[in-house]
């Protein structure tokens, strides 16, 4: 197959994203789970940000939750980490562990969203940590260990055992 065909099949399909017919829409993001690519993570962030239509967005989340492909970490970090989608951040935060793909680099941000955020994302925070099977380095569970110890002082009574936890399962991944 022509890779210039492909490309423009791919860019033909992404139009279908632009529809204001929903079903299309949702077509198009079915179509996405077999030949999209990593690449249209960021467009994808984004119709997940603007749409209302909760089928839209299931799907969306559904397609990010099945990811395989390790490139998308990091879109999908940056998206966690961009204040304009704190309204996805709850779902973008649970496509990390259902995905299981290896965030074991940014466990320094899953711990802040731990002690800084909300229960519910708190505890989508907790569950990708619980649910790393890397090894991080030592100086790095030390430095988050210490973070989590702090942070018991203030924390709520629902998200102390969560951080009693992380630090208890933290050591049995370093390096």
């Amino acid at each position: 197959m022509n890779p210039e065909h492909t490309h423009h099949d791919h860019i033909h399909i992404l139009k279908g994203l632009e529809s204001s017919d929903s079903l299309k829409v949702i077509e198009t993001l079915e179509e996405l789970k077999v030949s999209g690519k990593v690449t249209d993570i960021p467009i994808l962030i984004e119709i997940l940000h603007l749409t209302w239509n909760t089928e839209i967005k299931s799907k969306i989340i559904d397609l990010f939750a099945s990811l395989k492909e390790s490139d998308a970490v990091p879109l999908i970090i940056s998206a966690i980490r961009d204040q304009k989608y704190a309204p996805e951040l709850k779902e973008l935060v649970a496509c990390c562990w259902e995905n299981g793909l290896d965030y074991s680099n940014y466990l320094s941000l899953f711990v802040e969203l731990l002690i800084e955020s909300d229960f519910s994302i708190a505890f989508e925070a907790y569950t990708v940590i619980m649910n790393n099977e890397h090894r991080i380095g030592q100086a790095i569970i030390d430095q988050q260990i210490e973070r989590l110890q702090s942070a018991l002082a203030t924390t709520s009574d629902m998200k102390r055992q969560l951080l009693l936890d992380v630090i208890d399962f933290l050591p049995s991944i370093g390096k």
